[in-house]
């Protein structure tokens, strides 16, 4: 009767906590970058629209304006918007005049490069991977030269207008279109 009992009060607390489990795992787990990222110059999408083919295409880059020409729409402006409010954008101007009922798919097939300058032995721009924090981004970068600082790191984040650098961690986060700069140490 005792396991019973003892039975029953876990499977209790684990209905009781299961609300909060899910509402923290999908806080940090249903993070798709994609999702969140806004598009900018440089980036290159596909552009899917079924069962037509002179709609669709499978590589298109954006322009310095962040901008695409698409048949019959002209010049598509992407920057600053989600993959999916592309998507949204390309349905409705399609919706009526052109299609019925367009079905859009619009992907990101790479991410506008990140820079790295300072103290590392290959400065430049390199492709951005989801996942880039400033550790691995210098160590894409060659890794630190003799006189780079161990603890000095800057980030100018792409969409900061102010371009304001911000100092840094290791750990930090990297995104496409940030620029990095390793200072010097003076020991």
């Amino acid at each position: 009767m005792q396991r019973l009992l003892s039975y029953i009060l876990v499977c209790l607390s684990l209905v009781a906590a299961a609300p909060i489990l899910a509402q923290e795992t999908s806080k940090t787990a249903g993070t798709n970058l994609d999702s969140i990222y806004r598009l900018g110059a440089g980036d290159l999408l596909s552009v899917q629209v079924f069962g037509e083919p002179d709609l669709s295409f499978a590589e298109i880059r954006l322009t310095d304006a962040g901008t695409f020409s698409y048949p019959f729409l002209g010049e598509v402006r992407a920057k600053g918007l989600t993959s999916a409010e592309v998507e949204s954008t390309i349905k409705a101007s399609l919706l009526g005049d052109y299609l019925i009922d367009p079905k859009v798919t619009v992907r990101i097939l790479e991410y506008r490069s990140f820079f790295v300058n300072g103290e590392v032995k290959k400065p430049g721009g390199y492709p951005f991977t989801p996942g880039l924090t400033l550790r691995k981004a210098i160590a894409i970068a060659g890794g630190f030269t003799e006189r780079a600082s161990r603890s000095k790191f800057y980030i100018i984040r792409d969409n900061d207008n102010k371009r304001k650098p911000v100092r840094s961690s290791l750990d930090s986060n990297i995104y496409p279109g940030d620029i990095v700069t390793v200072d010097e140490s003076f020991f």
